[in-house]
């Protein structure tokens, strides 16, 4: 190891133990290298940073930030709580089968875990806990479990982040996530029910067949957004990118125009939030293209490689010791910083073992899901800890049960790819 990249690996490891915001950790890590091995520094980030901020599938972050924000402000949310529970709340858990059934819906529209969980994820803590009664940290564990949902099925940020750095196709990767979503949902609530049935959990309140029709009429048109999004994108009227805008216009119409719940004044504050998170998000794509450099400057990339290579495994060999590692290192480490700084470095390897890379990605970004609410850096449930004031203790002794299933999922995808391939193949995916 170079002088250079040990200095890298100090600096970030001394700052992941003072826990540094990831993008502070990834940029200083970086700019230490580059001080380190005296390369021009002011250079290098001008045209890292030219060349990222050139690329247009990056509008989509912002874009998707926004209408997460504004659906989160608008009620949006709460008129699509009513509607599932309308259909799933009467039975046992009911409350808890109408949160993973929320974030299905929400999950189509936004493409963030941590939006969802604070907004779709309070809503559904709000009503398990003063209407159904259930303990806080199993009522913060299970929204923030059902907001991994938001990733994966489609539109999703760390799909189009992925399609940046892996060249796959953002629309195939849209595609692809909608049937491990679903899957991930059943597993969930199949969980769900076993629970219900030990621990006793209530049911909710029948909605009558009769106010059925007025309920999901209250939440028609934020449904409608999903289809238009995703039947926007294949039918071919606009691309994955301008969906992330169609969809952030579409959010605003409903809650300035439709609802009349958005004034100015709300309506300046959520853009105001979605500025700091979309400056945030951006902050840390750049910082880890500093640090890519870095790994592509001292072979690191080519040496695991042919490292990997010679350890002949198996596609599906590669892909099960790639996501046990990833699953150990989420247990303290931030799952951007893996997608952003470990998957590049693998897609070399998995390209040479022939591994689709839409398939790759799905798998990997379900894995960072997991890594998001697995204890004890679980970004996911810091933010609901701190929105809800519960302890990490609560919520710590609830996740393990709600990791189970969707690490079950994650290896059934591994096992068969063709729960994330059959659907883009379907639309003509790798003909």
């Amino acid at each position: 190891m170079s002088t250079p990249l040990l200095v890298l690996c100090v600096v970030f490891v001394v700052g992941a133990i003072l826990r540094f915001p990831v993008s502070l950790l990834l940029f200083s890590s970086g700019l230490a290298y580059l001080w380190s091995s005296k390369q021009d520094i002011g250079l290098i980030v001008d045209q890292t940073l030219n060349s990222t901020f050139g690329l247009n599938v990056l509008l989509a972050v912002p874009m998707f930030i926004l209408a997460g924000n504004v659906m989160n402000a608008a009620t949006i949310s709460e008129r699509i709580w009513a509607a599932a529970d309308s259909l799933v709340g009467r039975f046992r858990a009911g409350l808890a089968h109408v949160t993973v059934l929320m974030n299905v819906v929400i999950s189509s529209m936004s493409g963030s875990a941590v939006s969802d969980a604070a907004g779709a994820g309070m809503v559904a803590i709000r009503m398990m806990q003063k209407v159904g009664n259930y303990p806080p940290g199993f009522a913060v564990a299970l929204a923030a479990a059902a907001s991994c949902l938001g990733p994966i099925i489609p539109p999703s940020i760390p799909m189009v982040i992925y399609a940046l750095i892996s060249g796959a196709s953002i629309g195939a990767l849209f595609l692809a996530g909608i049937v491990p979503g679903l899957v991930m949902a059943v597993s969930l609530m199949i969980l769900i029910a076993i629970v219900a049935r030990k621990r006793g959990l209530p049911r909710g309140a029948v909605v009558t067949l009769r106010e059925i029709p007025a309920v999901f009429g209250r939440a028609f048109i934020p449904m409608t957004l999903p289809a238009v999004l995703l039947g926007g994108i294949w039918g071919g009227i606009f691309t994955p990118t301008e969906s992330a805008a169609v969809a952030a216009f579409w959010a605003i119409l409903l809650g300035v125009i439709v609802y009349r719940n958005l004034g100015m004044k709300a309506l300046i504050a959520v853009f105001s939030l979605s500025a700091r998170q979309s400056a945030v998000v951006m902050m840390l794509i750049v910082s880890s293209f500093v640090v890519n450099y870095a790994i592509t400057s001292e072979g690191v990339a080519a040496g695991l490689a042919r490292y990997i290579d010679g350890l002949e495994l198996s596609a599906i060999g590669f892909m099960l010791v790639v996501n046990v590692l990833f699953l150990v290192l989420g247990t303290v480490l931030d799952g951007a910083v893996m997608l952003l700084v470990f998957v590049p470095v693998l897609i070399p390897a998995a390209k040479a073992l022939g591994i689709d890379l839409v398939h790759f990605g799905v798998v990997v970004i379900l894995n960072f899901m997991i890594a998001m609410i697995t204890p004890p850096y679980g970004l996911i449930l810091f933010v609901l800890s701190a929105l809800t004031g519960v302890s990490m203790r609560e919520i710590n002794r609830e996740i393990w049960q709600f990791c189970i299933p969707l690490t079950v999922v994650l290896f059934m995808l591994i096992l068969i790819p063709d729960l994330t391939l059959w659907l883009p193949k379907m639309f003509g995916y790798g003909k």
